[in-house]
């Protein structure tokens, strides 16, 4: 089992892109096989190298690590002109002299008749030597085929049949001397012995003609599985106004790589009824033969949820790092790592990606100016809320023992005391220490905040 991964460096990778690669590394994990990474760079004009490195970068992230690669289509154009000249010289291939001009015009004509616009062989048996004319060299056309079916049996789509009468005879040869993206990728698989192809729905019309092309070769032709497409909850083509993001900007909004890979797997694979995988799950489970034919729907509420389950999971210590480096300029990591384990602790269960618990510790940072909504700094600013603090700070500063269980019970002694429910003092402790009325329980949120910082901020509150 070989498999391979071969994106185009036009863009970055984004979610469609990302799910084919990890349907493709698990395929080859699972059968104990090699997963290979291929950049196809053949269109120079759209090529970009931020785009490359944010792929490969993407791919490392995710834990796709490939066995071989990554290889660049760039470097291998002399293998590519070898396999041309080997077609021109079997007569299985021909130069092809015909302008754009005349091209778009026959194009044309044929989209007015309700035709299949398709090229129409005029140069087929004209014997053209290949010498240039008017400065413009001809490019070179496959002779494809013109009886008969192409067939292969897909591992999503299961049989799948194209009459040759469908397919003209494509360019595999440009007149700049550059060959096109279906006969490099037939070159490409071959010469890596790649045995199995896992790809998007929108490669089903390169297909026959990419089997064509390995059997003029004659070369073995691999196993094909064409997944279908990432759709938005509305089902129209998925896009960022549904959520989606390309894969490194999932990482700065702080989704984790093992979430996002769990997601990933279950839009349109499944095993059972299990929804939380760890990669080892994967490599056990992953066939193939089990990926729905059907398209999904991308769900950002449930991606949220997997993130939350999977901060869950991380140590600590792991957790804190994972921040520090993501979000190297955050002024929390002045703090000492024991006081942000112990925030993170409790605001990972609070939230769903790292930007939110960060955003929800922000108050922690000593020096750090709250920012309170007018209702928040209304109720604050009460004559209940003064009177209520101040008996609550009486109590704190005879505290020695500063843990969550008696600072709670602190809590509510003092709005027995001050004859009030404790719904009347909550929101004015959270206001005045973090500048939310939503925050965690009283004792768990004084626990975090530590007495120093808690009293600096109670006291400042006090009008």
């Amino acid at each position: 089992m070989r498999s391979r991964f071969a994106p185009s460096p036009t863009g970055f990778l984004h979610i469609g892109g990302a799910r084919t690669g990890l349907f493709s590394w698990l395929q080859a994990k699972a059968a104990g096989g090699q997963f290979v990474l291929r950049i196809e760079d053949t269109d120079t004009e759209r090529n970009s190298a931020a785009a490359t490195e944010a792929i490969i970068e993407a791919m490392n992230w995710l834990g796709l690590d490939c066995d071989e690669g990554p290889f660049y289509q760039s470097q291998r154009l002399e293998l590519y002109k070898k396999h041309v000249d080997q077609l021109l010289a079997e007569d299985k291939a021909y130069y092809c002299e015909c302008s754009k001009e005349r091209l778009d015009a026959m194009r044309e004509a044929q989209m007015q008749a309700k035709e299949k616009p398709r090229y129409d062989g005029r140069c087929r048996d004209l014997g053209l030597s290949g010498e240039a004319k008017d400065g413009v060299k001809p490019v070179v056309r496959f002779r494809n085929s013109q009886q008969g079916d192409v067939s292969w049996k897909d591992q999503v789509r299961d049989e799948v049949v194209i009459s040759n009468s469908e397919l003209d005879d494509l360019i595999i040869w440009r007149s700049d001397d550059t060959p096109t993206y279906n006969f490099c990728v037939v070159v490409d698989d071959s010469d890596m012995k790649i045995t199995h192809v896992l790809r998007g729905e929108d490669h089903i019309n390169n297909t026959p003609r990419q089997i064509n092309l390995y059997e003029a070769l004659a070369k073995e032709v691999p196993v094909f599985a064409h997944v279908p497409m990432i759709l938005g909850s509305d089902g129209a083509k998925l896009s960022k106004r549904h959520g989606a993001l390309n894969v490194m900007e999932y990482k700065q909004a702080g989704f984790l790589p093992e979430a996002l890979v769990n997601y990933l797997v279950r839009l349109g694979w499944s095993h059972g009824d299990q929804e939380i995988f760890e990669m080892a799950d994967l490599i056990q489970h992953f066939n193939a033969d089990n990926i729905n034919r059907a398209p999904s729907a991308f769900n950002p509420e449930k991606l949220a949820w997997l993130n939350q389950h999977w901060m869950k999971q991380y140590s600590l210590d792991k957790l804190l790092q994972t921040c520090k480096e993501t979000y190297p300029d955050n002024a929390l990591w002045n703090m000492a790592d024991a006081e942000l384990q112990s925030g993170m602790s409790l605001f990972r269960e609070r939230t769903d990606t790292l930007v939110a618990m960060l955003e929800e510790m922000a108050f922690l940072v000593p020096d750090s100016a709250l920012q309170m909504d007018d209702p928040a700094a209304e109720l604050i600013a009460s004559e209940q809320s003064n009177s209520l603090l101040v008996q609550l700070i009486q109590g704190l500063e005879a505290v020695d023992d500063w843990n969550a269980a008696d600072l709670d019970a602190l809590c509510k002694q003092t709005a027995v005391d001050a004859g009030v429910k404790l719904g009347a003092l909550g929101p004015a402790i959270r206001i005045a220490i973090t500048g939310k009325k939503q925050a965690p329980s009283l004792g768990d949120l004084l626990m975090v905040t530590g007495k120093d910082l808690a009293m600096r901020r109670l006291r400042a509150a006090v009008v």
